[in-house]
């Protein structure tokens, strides 16, 4: 098992779900560093927080702002996939090409990248337009 895998499998364990009851678990690697998050609902359900949210924000709350890959994993029948606000984190923080693996806990995953999950992202230099 990967480490990223195991990291993320891990983090689900600490997802907080009591409305949903979907736990998701990520993990993001930098380097030889590994930042892990779950996701966190509230009871004013825009206030939660996504798992891939949750582990690229504890990267970047580390002072790392160039991340290097990232696993999701849920319990879904087929790999899990993100939200549309976490591809849109996900495409600032990480290279158009870097690797990103969505998986299941059944076993199931399937890599892609940034650039695949959000094409055309709204970014920086759009700020400058």
């Amino acid at each position: 098992m990967s480490v990223l895998r195991t990291a993320a499998l891990a983090a689900r364990e600490n997802a907080y779900v009591p409305y949903s009851h979907f736990a998701v678990g990520a993990a993001v690697r930098v380097g030889d560093r590994i930042f892990s998050g779950a996701n966190i609902e509230n009871a004013s359900y825009g206030l939660s927080n996504c798992a891939e949210r949750s582990a690229i924000f504890a990267a970047v709350s580390a002072g790392y702002t160039k991340l290097e890959e990232l696993y999701v994993i849920a319990n879904t029948e087929d790999p899990v996939s993100p939200c549309g606000a976490c591809r849109q984190v996900i495409s600032e923080f990480f290279a158009a090409d870097a690797v990103i693996t969505l998986a299941n806990v059944h076993g199931d995953s399937q890599q892609t990248t940034p650039q695949a999950l959000l094409p055309g992202a709204f970014s920086k230099g759009d700020l400058n337009a």
